[in-house]
């Protein structure tokens, strides 16, 4: 290429590297150890989704088998993934045989004796569920997160679904509460509508007064025992001492995934509420319910806990008010959950780090101290080393940082610890590129050629160990960036970056100020070499 055109070349990438990294702290993002924040590891219960599914799939056979004419005594969990039907006639196991190869292939059948039946889920279907719900449960975090607020948060799994994989990296620049994103990103926020049971002789004005009660409370109420469409569900508002608790019907004629939106908003006196709309189908299936039960208490569950028992005073049809104990915060906290969707499985916590602002700031002055001293001398080393030849090796050091940052600020990545150790590591291979090539050239003056030859020779000589050397280092910063996490991706990103304007800079920068030195200078007989 014509030295004109490489001129203009390089004008061109510098110029737009300018642009792409200036201002420089809009531009280039801290990471968490720079900026301070949290560091979350969590690990998914998958256990949890099986057994949801394994709890649908038993009310699905238990309703299925009663089609048939088939009423087993019990249907029940046995270990996590699978389940005992027992007290089947003999006269009927036929039929159980047949509905489970029927509607139930994810499952393996094996007769017990007795008219005992285990269906065990297989294992293909148990971890295509753990996969799923890792996979739902980075998106609802993700979900939660987005609309929580935070700028540039890392939400990423560890390792792989289904083989010991199943943790999620969560680190969130800027955020201090940790407790309240802990609550935020970690509760289920499973939402129901479930109809409050009326003991007999009680009008539901009267009921409401009583309840929340303790179980025995309750019991004595239903004469000793609850209807069979009965469970008792714990209050969200509990006394010492004694647990409390809401007889409601098991079935949820609306749930969370009906919702449209939810937002905070308030109530009569001031007070924080969540005002919701429903889908248009559910909105109908909530009139129909209000209607048909107008005068009666509808339960608001919240991961299986009563938040609020309101009575209902009139047909709603696809809005409503969640009422409870909410501050501002809680109250807007619950509507990013309900609008970010339910997790599938409940979380726990395995390691949680908080990186103050402070001890951010500290790390940053530390490292850019730093790598300003290691710049300094090895600019001095060049100058003192190499004379004018070192004075082409710095020009193209400087455009090499230059372009690591300009192409930081367009790719959008994040600058970390590790990361300003990267940016130190190309310093150093930038260095070395140019002092393979001084050599090379050193030896072709040595030998007697020219000036224009020695530089063209030296050029062509190291070309290959320079290419060589880089590549190698790239290909490992790749398999870096690609399995590695938080601060190895910061290292792998500014090492990555890094080599690209490596070889840019030393072979055709450099190039470039070598000719055009020996252009303008006509014959030359010396290099300050």
């Amino acid at each position: 290429m014509p030295l004109k055109w490489r001129w203009v070349l390089i004008a061109f990438v510098t110029l737009l590297s300018v642009y792409l990294c200036y201002p420089l702290q809009q531009k280039i993002k801290l990471g968490l150890d720079l900026k301070g924040g949290i560091h979350l590891v969590m690990q998914v219960k998958t256990d949890d989704a099986i057994k949801a599914s394994l709890d649908l799939d038993m009310e699905t056979l238990r309703a299925e088998l009663a089609k048939r004419g088939v009423t087993p005594e019990r249907i029940e969990h046995s270990g996590v993934d699978r389940m005992i039907v027992s007290g089947v006639d003999p006269a009927k196991g036929s039929e159980l045989r047949e509905l489970v190869s029927a509607q139930f292939s994810a499952y393996d059948l094996s007769a017990k004796g007795g008219g005992a039946f285990e269906l065990r889920l297989k294992p293909a279907q148990a971890r295509a569920i753990r996969e799923t719900s890792v996979r739902q449960a980075l998106e609802t975090i993700r979900n939660r997160i987005d609309k929580f607020g935070v700028s540039e948060p890392v939400v990423q799994q560890i390792g792989f679904a289904g083989g010991g994989g199943e943790q999620i990296l969560v680190q969130l620049p800027g955020i201090q509460n940790t407790e309240r994103v802990k609550e935020l990103i970690g509760s289920p926020a499973y939402l129901e509508w479930k109809l409050v049971s009326i003991p007999p002789g009680y009008r539901p004005e009267d009921f409401q007064r009583v309840c929340p009660a303790p179980q025995e409370r309750i019991l004595s109420l239903f004469n000793g025992s609850l209807p069979g469409d009965t469970e008792l569900y714990p209050s969200e508002h509990q006394q010492a001492g004694e647990t409390l608790y809401w007889p409601c019907k098991k079935a949820s004629p609306i749930t969370g995934k009906d919702l449209k939106d939810a937002r905070r908003g308030s109530g009569r006196i001031g007070e924080a509420v969540v005002d919701f709309r429903l889908t248009p189908d559910a909105g109908q299936r909530f009139e129909d319910l209000t209607r048909a039960n107008e005068g009666q208490l509808l339960a608001i569950l919240l991961d299986k806990k009563v938040i609020s028992a309101p009575r209902i005073n009139a047909v709603i049809r696809d809005s409503g008010v969640i009422e409870g104990s909410f501050d501002v915060d809680s109250a807007e906290d619950l509507a990013i959950k309900l609008r970010s969707g339910a997790l599938p499985a409940g979380m726990e916590l395995l390691e949680e780090r908080t990186v103050g602002p402070s001890l951010g700031a500290d790390s940053i002055r530390q490292g850019i101290v730093a790598s300003l001293l290691g710049a300094v001398l090895v600019v001095i080393f060049m100058l003192v080393y190499y004379r004018f030849s070192g004075v082409n090796a710095n020009l193209a050091l400087a455009l090499n940082i230059l372009l690591l940052l300009g192409a930081m600020a367009y790719f959008r990545a994040t600058l970390t610890l590790p990361g300003i150790a990267g940016i130190a590591l190309t310093i150093g291979m930038a260095v070395d590129a140019n002092v393979l090539i001084f050599e090379r050239i050193r030896e072709e003056l040595r030998l007697g050629r020219t000036v224009k030859s020695a530089i063209s020779g030296g050029f062509g000589k190291a070309f290959s160990s320079i290419v060589d050397s880089n590549l190698t280092t790239l290909i490992a910063a790749l398999f870096l960036f690609a399995y590695g996490s938080g601060p190895v991706r910061g290292f792998a990103v500014t090492l990555c970056i890094g080599i690209l304007a490596n070889l840019f800079t030393a072979i055709f920068v450099s190039r470039a100020i070598f000719d055009w030195f020996l252009g303008t200078k006509g014959r030359v007989e010396q290099l300050s070499i």
